[in-house]
């Protein structure tokens, strides 16, 4: 006597409820990126109400005027980057204050964080550069 199964295994695998996913995720993902917009961001300068500290290694000023000085000394930028490893020899892991007047564009803030990152690049170091704020009213 044989008997006969009813049910035979079936060994093809069926994809279409995994291509089915596949586009529901593809039409989400498509959906959502077009609803953010790249020019959201507005940025606005805040004034700084934090009270921190750090240890000052060396003080660079510039003025309304738009000339550096490196502590009272004025430099010429050509010899920035000279003047500011001359200043910060010895030194491994220094803080240098930027004081610079609120009409100062940033190229001039930016050319500043260049210097320092050349002397770090020479001298093996991390100097790092912070901005000094007025407190907030």
């Amino acid at each position: 006597m044989a008997l006969k199964s009813r049910n035979k295994i079936n060994s093809q695998f069926s994809t279409a409820s995994m291509s089915d996913l596949v586009f529901l995720l593809l039409i989400f993902f498509m959906l959502t990126s077009t609803l953010v917009s790249p020019n959201a961001i507005k940025l606005l300068l805040p004034s700084s109400s934090s009270k921190t500290m750090a240890k000052q290694s060396l003080t660079v000023y510039i003025d309304a005027n738009f000339n550096y000085f490196v502590e009272e000394n004025q430099v010429n930028p050509e010899f920035l980057v000279e003047t500011l490893g001359a200043n910060l020899q010895g030194q491994s892991d220094a803080s240098v204050v930027l004081r610079a007047d609120q009409t100062v564009p940033v190229q001039y803030v930016v050319t500043l964080i260049d210097a320092i990152n050349q002397v770090n690049e020479m001298t093996n170091t991390k100097h790092k550069v912070i901005l000094a704020t007025k407190p907030a009213k």
